[in-house]
């Protein structure tokens, strides 16, 4: 390893984990604990990477880079809303209250736009130009790679688990989006709807293939949300290549036949447009950290 190693942290819905990234990606030292879901301040992420900094057998952190699953204000350097995390850590998970916290600059990321950067350098696509990157998992979260620099504002872009899929539905202030639609939480929400009682979109999978009749039509209800969402994706930035990550968007059983939708619209796709899974898996936002000042410096 050449340089100093960035300390990086992704935080989920469910589980937050932080670790030390080498500047050629590769993650050295890693720990993890649960997201807190009532607590009223982000102490235990600031604990866990106060752990993991304090770990320096590999040398000390330049900086660190946190990846929120949330709209980001770039300019300013703040969480601006997450719907998966306690409500009042939105106000103050902010570069300059970290900074102070933990005694290193730290750079704040929306979690897709992380992992995306993370695909683009050093996962499935880094030998293409233009990377669009999609997690299907609790929620949705989507973010582009163009030219090696990820493609943002003020604020991170291709919000597309937000954007609405069944205008009818939204018209009448019903599930809409394709996060409701198509996620974990979404599948979930359905299953109860349903009829099915209280099961996680695994559980739902499962009961699709061993030929429950409701589970397979719920299943394939997300399965149908998830490739919109992705044709979308494409219509809106055109890159060569889609990556598709999070526990559900790398299952066969959702990957295979969302692929093989999308791939009979294709009509007006880029035509050398590859739809593949994560390599970098859970560490696609850890491994981006490496690569976050290059992406996003001007």
């Amino acid at each position: 390893m050449t340089g100093q190693p960035v300390l990086a942290a992704d935080v989920g819905g469910t589980q937050m984990r932080a670790a030390l990234v080498d500047t050629v990606g590769h993650v050295v030292l890693r720990r993890s604990a649960p997201t807190p879901a009532e607590a009223h301040v982000p102490g235990a992420l600031i604990d866990l990477l106060r752990t993991v900094a304090a770990e320096d057998a590999h040398g000390t952190a330049s900086h660190a880079v946190v990846g929120l699953p949330g709209a980001v204000d770039y300019d300013a350097g703040r969480l601006l809303w997450a719907p998966h995390l306690p409500e009042s850590w939105p106000r103050q998970l902010s570069r300059s209250a970290l900074t102070e916290q933990l005694g290193l600059a730290v750079h704040i990321a929306n979690d897709a736009d992380l992992a995306a950067v993370g695909e683009a350098f050093f996962g499935a696509g880094a030998d293409s130009s233009d990377v669009a990157y999609i997690t299907i998992s609790t929620g949705i979260g989507a973010g582009v790679v163009h030219g090696r620099r990820l493609l943002h504002g003020r604020r991170s872009l291709a919000e597309v688990g937000h954007t609405v899929i069944d205008w009818r539905a939204w018209r009448e202030g019903r599930p809409s989006t394709l996060e409701e639609l198509g996620s974990g939480s979404g599948v979930a929400r359905l299953a109860v709807e349903q009829g099915m009682g209280t099961m996680s979109a695994r559980e739902v999978a499962v009961a699709a293939a061993n030929g429950d009749a409701t589970a397979l039509g719920v299943w394939q209800g997300a399965i149908a949300a998830c490739a919109s969402g992705v044709t979308n994706l494409v219509m809106a930035f055109y890159p060569n290549i889609v990556v598709i990550g999070g526990g559900m968007g790398r299952r066969e059983d959702l990957f295979l036949p969302l692929r093989d939708l999308v791939q009979r619209r294709a009509q007006h796709f880029p035509s050398d447009l590859s739809i593949v899974t994560s390599i970098l898996d859970d560490d696609a936002a850890l491994v981006g950290a490496a690569a976050w000042i290059a992406a996003v410096d001007p």
